[in-house]
């Protein structure tokens, strides 16, 4: 719909505390344009305090981060998008929630009713158009939440936690649209989750976090199933020893 130019996303020495607490301390990374990067970590690892800073919502005390080799300005935020678990949702039908990213970019009226209504089909939510934001269940809300960031098909699109607590068919809707979204106009996606099954599936890149800091960066597959960093391989068999004989460590296999 609109003309898109994929997005990298550098970041070089950043820094920041919550007085006398360190939170975050990055030193370099750079986020290949047109790829899904994965973001791995504990509670608590700083996940949430960097994405918030890529997306422009939170000052950092120190260090850079560019976008295309640029500072944030106004036109990068046009072409960027942030949500959570919890994203906000006004308080009108799904559909105006939904259409509110291409009013507020003047999209033609005929464009925006024919792209909303594409990507409330493929979100399996176009039966809730005229239902009101605000009264919708848990996976219902995070589907127009979704929805409504993808609309306008960012070049940089950051979700912290987008199927945390929703079901696993609705989980498997909101994965088929971001790969979906990668695969035709190449969006740059961040995604915070703690579903290493889910960063297997989905992610070209993947990010693991502690303590505020980058443990260790690479390929999903390396990363996931070789990797050669003590915390990295804690984390994830600790993460994958409820499974009882599905996904397993240096052998993935999913029952």
């Amino acid at each position: 719909m609109f003309k898109v130019m994929k997005m990298d996303v550098r970041v070089k020495n950043i820094k920041k505390s919550y007085g006398s607490r360190t939170v975050l301390s990055v030193d370099s990374l750079n986020f290949e344009k047109g790829k899904i990067h994965g973001i791995l970590g504990p509670n608590g690892s700083g996940k949430s305090t960097f994405m918030k800073i890529l997306a422009g919502l939170e000052e950092k005390d120190s260090g850079e981060v560019t976008y295309n080799g640029l500072g944030l300005n106004s036109e990068i935020m046009k072409s960027m998008t942030y949500s959570e678990q919890s994203s906000y949702l006004l308080r009108r039908t799904v559909f105006e929630n939904i259409a509110y990213p291409l009013i507020i970019r003047k999209v033609n009226k005929g464009i925006i009713y024919d792209r909303v209504n594409e990507i409330m089909d493929k979100f399996k939510i176009y039966k809730l158009k005229d239902q009101m934001a605000t009264k919708l269940s848990g996976g219902e809300s995070q589907k127009v939440a979704l929805a409504r960031a993808m609309v306008f098909e960012p070049k940089l699109l950051i979700l912290d936690e987008p199927t945390a607590n929703i079901d696993p068919n609705s989980t498997n809707v909101i994965e088929k649209n971001l790969i979906e979204l990668n695969d035709t106009i190449r969006t740059t996606i961040l995604i915070v989750t703690h579903n290493i099954a889910q960063c297997s599936r989905i992610s070209h890149k993947t990010v693991f976090m502690e303590n505020g800091e980058i443990i260790e960066w690479g390929k999903t597959d390396k990363v996931l199933t070789s990797s050669q960093n003590i915390k990295t391989r804690k984390f994830i068999e600790l993460e994958y020893d409820y499974l009882k004989g599905g996904v397993q460590y240096g052998n993935v296999q999913s029952s």
